[in-house]
């Protein structure tokens, strides 16, 4: 009989950044035992729940016991199961013990073909598996794959959990089913809130699970629910106040993942406060405090923010004057450290970076600081900048990293650059450089503004790259403890979206000159940094939705100008649209081949060597396009090459209908060798298009 399944796990406070995810995870889990065990339908709907302690699942329909089904399995060819007098042979009969498969079942086996060898197969019908029988099993293999980093053991139990546990429900409608898991034995009784509700509360039925806990047990189990109703209370609070409030979503987690009966109540702290910057305010009350800031229109910070407390009280004085007193003094140290930290002179924090290590076998912060300026001035100085200005700000960038501030709230670095630089009165492209040059700091960040600040990103970027593939330390599947992934994103996102006409390969040679001889000694690495971030920019461009073959197409020529890339997939897209581009792909393909092929060195076309009317077309047409094919290239105009290109197909298909390109005599050999080797050139010019699916 369908019934409504719950499945409730009773905890001590979970993790609360993890919480929706071992929610999810362990709900997914366990209907997907159900699923396997034919005990409810794959793919069909389920609810998790989840608050500080608890996790949970509630399924509609699910069988008490699962119907019976047929199998079918292959069992091994005939001429390895019997052997020459017919008889079971010990390969079968290993095979058959193994699966549980009674000997007398042979006779019932059916032959057939499987490939190319006659096959016995089995059917049989295997009773279906009793709810009660599996549950518990289901519910443990869950919550061991659930991502908990590190388990815990309690009391003088073995079991381990990530908290301990109290109390376990598995309800199939009104009945309990019967069970152990993590050592707790099934039943129907739970806990709500732990100071609004009164006493245990006994679930009837799987069905008034989630309504029971509402209103008897002030617990909006929902995690989804509970977060909506977060979301639109502190909405509320701040149209009310007049204000605006910013909604992060991993703070709205969070915070969800803390309460069970969620309430926003307002709260303020001395104005006075607001003299520091408003980042470092924010930052306090956000991640030590999980307090909800909030904003005049024009994003200025108030003196006022929001608490999403656990506790629905009728005069709330006591919470919203407790929090303003825990508040204060993480706001006093955040002035402290501001006050102390412009007491010295922001520059001269530069002299100290020598003192700290940056990686043992690249150096320290000091030397890395001389290179960043090196580098940040030769870009700079590129892009029209000041390089004097651009090798300042790569020399300071770091500063901020030994100041308290920074070394209170390391999320701050760069953005207390900026201050500091400011509050020294430096110019407001060295300034904003301190801040930008981290940028983009994740997919979908800000790119640094002006051209100072792109010349201290890039450089800041690429020597950790040329840095680290240096000596060796390249990323390897997940794992990527220096970010080198983000840095190379960071620096073809700064390229091509900006864009700035820098070529990659040059700048990755000069960030490996700021470093001392024989310092970097893995073997190409310069290389593998170029291919690194060409193998960046193909999933970049996938995510971006440009066609698979077209980005290939493009990056097969390991293009050093980044800026130029988006051009020439356009380019490319048009190109596929031409009737000649199936018949050229072909071509320029076949032609790959054959010069791979050749030996020697391949010479330029010889006119006068020439025989066959088809060759002279193909010949004519090269030498009248090779102009035309350099100037649009040189100009950018990617798409009119290839549309110039589109006129060729004639000559080329004449040429590989009328002519044998390998002849016996050499020199006729060679030249029509040259001839497609200068047509190859032309065909890609802007990409390789015999990667094209076309």
């Amino acid at each position: 009989m369908n019934k409504t399944l719950l499945v409730e796990l009773r905890t001590e406070e979970l993790p609360p950044k993890a919480l929706a995810k071992l929610g999810e995870v362990f709900a997914a889990g366990v209907h997907a035992g159900l699923a396997d065990r034919n005990l409810v339908q794959a793919g069909g709907e389920y609810q998790w729940f989840a608050t500080p302690r608890r996790l949970a699942i509630q399924v509609p329909a699910v069988l008490a016991e699962a119907p019976d089904a047929k199998v079918h399995e292959k069992i091994m060819p005939v001429s390895v199961a019997l052997d020459a007098a017919g008889n079971p042979s010990p390969a079968l009969l290993k095979k058959l013990a193994g699966k549980g498969i009674p000997e007398a079942a042979i006779a019932s086996f059916e032959k057939r073909m499987d490939g190319k060898s006659e096959t016995f197969f089995y059917e049989a019908t295997v009773k279906g598996v009793k709810l009660a029988e599996v549950l518990a099993q289901i519910v443990g293999d869950a919550l061991k794959k659930l991502p908990i980093p590190k388990v815990m053991r309690w009391g003088d139990s073995d079991v381990q959990f990530v908290r301990p546990v109290h109390g376990l429900i598995m309800l199939h409608g009104a009945d309990i089913v019967p069970g152990e898991v993590l050592g707790l034995q099934s039943g129907n009784t739970t806990l709500g809130h732990r100071f609004l509700a009164d006493g245990p509360l006994t679930i009837a039925s799987a069905e008034e699970y989630e309504s029971k806990l509402e209103t008897a047990g002030k617990s909006i189990v929902s995690f989804a629910r509970r977060r909506q109703m977060i979301a639109t209370q502190l909405q509320a609070k701040a149209d009310e106040l007049g204000a605006q409030v910013k909604l992060i979503d991993a703070l709205l987690d969070e915070v969800t993942a803390l309460v069970e009966w969620p309430v926003v109540y307002v709260s303020e702290f001395e104005a006075e406060y607001l003299e520091v910057p408003q980042e470092c305010l924010i930052l306090t009350m956000q991640a030590n405090q999980k307090y909800f800031p909030l904003f005049n229109a024009d994003g200025k910070l108030q003196n006022r923010f929001l608490i999403v407390s656990n506790m629905a009280v009728a005069d709330p004085k006591n919470i919203i004057e407790g929090n303003a007193r825990v508040v204060r003094p993480r706001l006093s140290d955040a002035r402290f450290f501001f006050n102390q930290d412009r007491k010295h002179g922001f520059a001269s924090r530069a002299l100290k970076l020598g003192s700290v290590v940056y990686h043992n076998k690249l150096g320290s912060l000091g030397d890395r600081a001389h290179r960043l300026s090196q580098l940040a001035g030769h870009i700079a100085g590129k892009l029209g900048a000041d390089a004097l200005v651009g090798g300042r700000a790569g020399l300071l960038c770091k500063a901020d990293l030994l100041t308290d501030m920074v070394g209170e709230f390391p999320e701050l670095q760069g953005i207390m650059g900026r201050y500091y630089a400011q509050h020294e009165g430096a110019l407001p492209e060295l300034a904003e450089a301190m801040e930008h040059h981290y940028r983009p700091r994740f997919a979908g960040d800000l790119l640094p503004a002006g051209n100072i600040s792109c010349a201290a990103a890039l450089a800041d970027k690429l020597d950790a790259l040329v840095g680290f593939f240096g000596i060796a330390q390249v990323p390897t599947g997940d794992k990527d403890p220096f970010g080198l992934r983000r840095a190379a994103l960071g620096v073809l996102r700064i390229l091509m979206e900006k864009p700035l006409p820098l070529d990659l390969a040059e700048l990755i040679a000069e960030a490996a000159k700021g470093f001392p001889a024989n310092q970097l000694s893995a073997e190409g690495f310069e290389a593998q940094v170029h291919d690194f971030m060409l193998d960046r920019l193909r999933g970049y461009l996938r995510d971006a939705g440009h066609a698979p073959d077209a980005i290939e197409a493009v990056l097969a020529q390991r293009p050093t100008r980044i800026d130029l890339v988006p051009a020439k997939l356009d380019a490319v897209k048009q190109f596929v649209a031409l009737d000649a581009a199936q018949a050229l792909a072909a071509a320029n393909k076949r032609i790959g081949n054959i010069l791979k092929k050749a030996e020697g060195a391949i010479p330029e076309p010889d006119v006068a060597l020439l025989q066959e009317a088809a060759e002279k077309a193909l010949f004519e047409r090269v030498v009248m396009l090779a102009p035309l094919i350099r100037s649009h290239v040189a100009n950018g105009d990617y798409s009119d090459a290839l549309l110039a290109l589109a006129e060729v197909r004639a000559e080329v298909d004449r040429f590989f209908d009328e002519v044998m390109v390998n002849v016996d005599e050499p020199l006729t050999r060679a030249n029509r060798l040259g001839l497609l080797n200068a047509l190859y050139e032309q065909l890609n010019a802007v990409a390789d298009i015999s990667r094209l699916a076309v």
